[in-house]
This record gives structure tokens, sequence and C-alpha cells, in this order.
């Protein structure tokens, strides 16, 4: 029997989308990371967002690495940022009672990106 997916353990896209609504919650309110989300269509970035956390938790949705260094190339997203994300992913995660075993690798994941989306 095949082992199950993190995606599957933690409930699918509903879950998920939940997990990212708490980490828009806190990025929106942030003084440094905030400001990219200005003039941003929040509901259709949910719903980007949720495939893309769902990628990395073995969920069907996912993004080349091309598409993820096009979609981030016009924005100066520095390693700073990119650090205050991984922080508050974690807590998203934390919050809605992910295991800190797959935290740590959903982190993991969500770092390995770094490279595509920090100029």
């Amino acid at each position: 029997m095949a082992e199950r997916t993190l995606y599957e353990k933690y409930g699918g896209f509903s879950k998920i989308s939940k997990i990212v609504i708490s980490f828009y919650d806190v990025l929106l309110d942030n003084d440094e990371v905030g400001p990219f989300f200005d003039n941003v269509d929040m509901s259709r970035m949910v719903d980007h967002q949720t495939k893309f956390i769902a990628s990395l938790l073995g969920g069907p949705a996912s993004y080349t690495d091309n598409q993820l260094r096009q979609l981030h190339s016009h924005l100066d997203i520095t390693h700073a940022h990119f650090d205050e994300l991984e922080t508050v992913l974690q807590e998203a995660l934390e919050k809605h009672n992910v295991a800190a075993e797959d935290i740590d690798a959903v982190v993991a994941e969500f770092g390995k990106r770094r490279p595509l989306i920090v100029r």
C-alpha cells in the first residue's frame, strides 16, 4: 500500500486553504512583506498559494521552476523577506496542528525554492 502524502494526511485543499488564509492574515499586516500584496487580488492569490503549498505537501497542483521564477521576477524579494515568509509559514502550519516533523519537511521544500524567488 502506498504511503499517504502530507497533502492527504492533512485533508487536501480544504485544510490547506485554511492554512494559507492564516498565512496571509499575518503577512498582510507585516511591515516588510505586506506591501508586496498591495493591489493584489487576494482571493486569486490565496487560490494560487493553496495550490503551491499543496504541491509542497505532495498534492496534485504544482508549479515549475520556470513559472516560480517568472511569477516573482518583477519583485525585489530579499533573503530577509524569504526568511520572514518561512517563519510565517511555519507558524501557520503550527496553528493548524501540523506535526513538527511534517512542518520541517514542508518548510524544507519551501526553502528549496528560495533561489527561484529571491533576487
